[in-house]
């Protein structure tokens, strides 16, 4: 006999029921957000269109409030209409807004999945990693995630998608 499975999330039980009925539950992120323990924004990828007025105060008033908190406190906070769920990674801050009704931690498991694919890619990410190589640090999240949800989950599927890409480019930089 298989035993069933036990869920560890802390949602109210008619939520969990949801969540078990549906093995495909989807997180609709509005933005992410990568910065420093100085407060320096590293990376920003907004799925819902703000100004840039907007997209400014957000991020001020978010690394504001996140670097504020205390090391121990909880990686979920309530901000305006959306959860806020972010994790350290040794120097940098991911950060992730998403709707209220969302599964808070399958959005740390979407991050923690990020912070994966950049160390497998870059072999024990760093900080100066995201500086210098942007572009491929957003390129692998736009493989892991589109329109703020989760594409592919499989790590081996993303990084055969970034190597295909790497070979493209190192064609077109010999061809020039």
């Amino acid at each position: 006999m298989i035993p069933e499975p036990k869920l560890f999330v802390a949602k109210p039980a008619a939520e969990l029921q949801l969540i078990v009925m549906h093995p495909h539950v989807v997180v609709q992120g509005d933005f992410m957000l990568l910065f420093s323990r100085q407060g320096k924004l590293r990376l920003q990828k907004w799925y819902v269109a703000h100004s840039d007025k907007v997209k400014k105060k957000i991020t001020r008033e978010l690394i504001t409030t996140i670097l504020s908190r205390k090391p121990k406190m909880c990686s979920f906070l309530e901000w305006k209409d959306c959860t806020i769920v972010y994790k350290r990674y040794a120097s940098l801050y991911f950060c992730c807004a998403i709707e209220q009704n969302d599964n808070e931690l399958l959005t740390l498991e979407v991050i923690h999945r990020y912070v994966e694919l950049l160390d497998k890619y870059f072999g024990s990410v760093c900080e100066l990693d995201i500086i210098f190589n942007f572009e491929k640090a957003y390129f692998i999240l736009d493989e892991l995630l589109v329109g703020g949800e989760i594409q592919e989950t499989s790590k081996k599927n993303v990084l055969k998608a970034i190597a295909a890409q790497d070979v493209l480019q190192e064609q077109k930089e010999l061809e020039c």
